[in-house]
């Protein structure tokens, strides 16, 4: 990844997470299908909810015969985490148009904004929306194809786990977590692990408590919270 912005840049530097989107949208297209979903109403949920996570739920939720209001709180909360990455990111736009703020803001992933992160770092904290609005486009198209591939494709896979698809989101996430601590120059590494260890325990101590959205959500702004005093106290 270099400092490059443009359009192409962002084509170029979304190519290595797509081989998340496609284990795991394939995974997705096959419970769907498994789940007697047509093809209609799995190409729906990409292009509207657009959310790994969510989608499983939903699709779970639907075959339980969940009550609609039920499915849209779920959905609600297992996405609220992109507020959070959302405002985060709001802070490298502040020149850009609403109409740009708003097209980045509804295709932006975990994976985008790890990547988005990542590019920050490599470019000092110049972002635009050409770059973003090419990896959030292709991520975003990747995403819609593989579920309907895996859709069609559903019949000829009993059981997603035997190929190792459930487990490329998390490959996915620990190479962009390792390539955001090695690139940001402008903390230490030491902050970082500390960030990352007062996540892992503050989600252990919420999550027994209370549901893992909120787990998680809560966990984000404590080490939010800590690395900022940790910043600041340096």
């Amino acid at each position: 990844m270099n400092s490059d912005i443009t359009f192409q840049a962002g084509v170029k530097d979304v190519i290595p997470t797509l081989l998340g989107y496609i284990g795991v949208g394939v995974a997705y297209g096959v419970v769907a299908q498994t789940s007697n979903f047509s093809l209609l109403t799995v190409a729906l949920l990409c292009l509207i909810v657009y959310a790994g996570s969510a989608q499983f739920a939903i699709t779970t939720m639907i075959v339980s015969g969940s009550p609609i209001p039920a499915i849209i709180m779920s959905a609600f909360l297992i996405n609220s985490r992109m507020i959070l990455m959302s405002t985060s990111m709001a802070q490298y736009f502040k020149n850009e148009s609403l109409k740009a703020n708003i097209a980045i803001g509804s295709l932006l992933t975990d994976e985008t904004f790890a990547l988005g992160m990542n590019k920050a770092a490599v470019t000092h904290g110049k972002l635009n929306s050409k770059w973003f609005n090419a990896t959030n486009v292709i991520a975003y198209s990747v995403w819609c194809l593989s579920c309907l591939v895996g859709a069609l494709a559903g019949k000829l896979i009993s059981d997603p786990k035997t190929l190792g698809l459930d487990f490329a989101i998390v490959a996915m996430f620990i190479g962009l977590l390792y390539l955001q601590m090695i690139s940001d120059r402008r903390r230490k590494l030491s902050v970082q692990l500390s960030v990352v260890l007062v996540v892992i325990i503050s989600f252990i101590i919420y999550g027994r408590f209370l549901n893992t959205e909120i787990a998680l959500l809560l966990s984000a702004l404590t080490a939010c919270f800590t690395g900022m005093v940790i910043e600041n106290g340096d």
